[in-house]
Parts: structure tokens; C-alpha cells; sequence
């Protein structure tokens, strides 16, 4: 059998299926950005138990900075400047 749905109750139906599928993805988009956060907050951890891993992240970004053909201008702060500041 053919079974004909009104255009309303179509449009309807579409609507719902639409925003189960926004809501799913706003759960996985926020699960994301809770994953990433922690994983953030473990590398500031590690970090910030050896300033020679400071150091080094510091080198390893300014070298990124370099790397790229860009109009960035560098203002190299003193690392343990950097240091005093995390401190606080």
C-alpha cells in the first residue's frame, strides 16, 4: 500500500528528526571541547613542573612562529618572567 502523509505533518517530521540531529551534535561538540580541556589543563600541569619544559615549549613556538612566511612580529619575553607571571 501507498500511505500519503500530509505535507504538514511531513514537514513536521522532518523538523523533529532535524533537531534530534542538532542536539546530537552539540552533545559530541560538547564532549569534544571537554576532552580537549582536560587534555589542556594535563599539559599545563606537565609544563609547569619543570621550567626546562617551559623553556623548551617556548622555543618550540617561537621556531613555529619563524617557520611560517608571515608579517608576525616576536617580542621575546624573559622566561622566567614568564614564570613569575604563572605563579600568581
Amino acid at each position: 500500500k501507498d500511505v500519503r502523509l500530509p505535507i504538514q505533518l511531513q514537514r513536521a517530521m522532518a523538523a523533529e528528526a532535524e533537531a534530534a540531529r542538532e542536539a546530537r551534535a552539540k552533545v559530541v561538540a560538547a564532549e569534544g571541547e571537554q576532552k580537549a580541556s582536560r587534555a589542556l589543563k594535563e599539559a599545563a600541569d606537565v609544563i609547569a613542573e619543570s621550567p626546562a619544559a617551559l623553556q623548551l615549549r617556548y622555543l618550540q613556538t617561537l621556531n613555529s612562529i619563524s617557520a611560517e612566511k608571515n608579517s608576525t612580529i616576536i617580542f621575546p619575553l624573559p622566561i622566567n618572567m614568564l614564570s613569575s607571571i604563572m605563579k600568581k
